[in-house]
């Protein structure tokens, strides 16, 4: 009961710690609204060309692996947003090697906050507001073109699809950047599989080999992001023949990997050995 309460009180002291950092941050940020408005634009188009690109192809094609423009949208912005926001909360523990590598980390050792909380809140940006508001639009096409035969539980399904995939996501970030307490000049390992399995779950399962969707099913649970659940609302056949009732696992698959991050956050803490400077 001692270590739940030292848990619990720990977690809000890191929330109170993030909330005071992003604030600072967010005030710097608007002390110049107007850079500030390009740089949000600047995010929005440049992920907007990946939707662009999508748009191109099906100029020639009527589907996508059997999925239509409206069914890919919606994939697309699923994944998009759910990315977006796990990268706004968490994008800058992916520049935790280079702290490790100057000794800047041991800055944020010595104040009394959790160094998660400070490398996580550290230069908060705003503009990647462009990502998560350009996934949302497109999530909006998808949902107004594409055929559905709703039901309450497939319209929970769709905000549940964005939180557990925005921790999925995040908890990749935090393993990423604890990975990079052993190997520094890693994050595109990580990079590999945050960016990387976006633009993979942008586009349908059965336009891949079914050992790739065996291995972000059960090895790095990707598919959990979207491609389960949005097969249960598009009430289509999963390409590996896996039940439909996997689509309701997310929950528990972003719990399990928050907390296998939060132990490798703490086991890489834990061996860092500063500079040596």
């Amino acid at each position: 009961m001692a270590e739940l309460v030292d848990e619990q009180g720990r977690l809000r002291q890191g929330v109170a710690a993030y909330r005071l950092i992003v604030g600072a941050w967010v005030r710097s940020t608007m002390a110049y609204r107007t850079s500030f408005a390009l740089t949000l634009c600047a995010n929005f188009a440049v992920t907007a060309f990946d939707f662009v690109a999508i748009l191109l192809m099906f100029s020639h094609v009527d589907a996508l692996g059997g999925f239509t423009l409206g069914e890919i949208a919606f994939l697309y912005g699923t994944t998009g947003t759910a990315f977006g926001l796990a990268e706004l909360f968490f994008g800058p523990v992916q520049r935790l090697g280079s702290r490790v590598r100057d000794g800047t980390l041991d800055t944020l050792l010595v104040r009394p906050a959790p160094v998660l909380a400070q490398v996580a809140a550290d230069r908060f940006a705003l503009r990647r507001l462009g990502r998560i508001t350009q996934g949302l639009l497109v999530l909006g096409y998808g949902l107004t073109v594409m055929e559905v035969d709703w039901d309450p539980v497939k319209v929970l399904l769709v905000p549940m699809m964005l939180l557990c995939g925005a921790a999925v996501f995040g908890s990749i970030l935090v393993a990423g950047g604890a990975f990079q307490f052993f190997a520094q000049d890693a994050s595109e390992v990580s990079n590999s599989f945050t960016y990387g399995g976006n633009t993979l779950l942008q586009y349908p399962p059965t336009v891949f080999a079914k050992e790739l969707v065996r291995g972000v099913t059960f090895v790095l649970p990707l598919a959990f992001v979207n491609w389960l659940p949005a097969l249960y609302v598009l009430d289509r056949e999963n390409p590996i023949g896996l039940p439909s009732w996997l689509a309701f696992l997310p929950p528990f698959v972003a719990a399990a990997c928050c907390a296998l991050a939060g132990l490798a956050w703490r086991a890489g803490l834990r061996s860092y050995r500063s500079t040596g400077s």
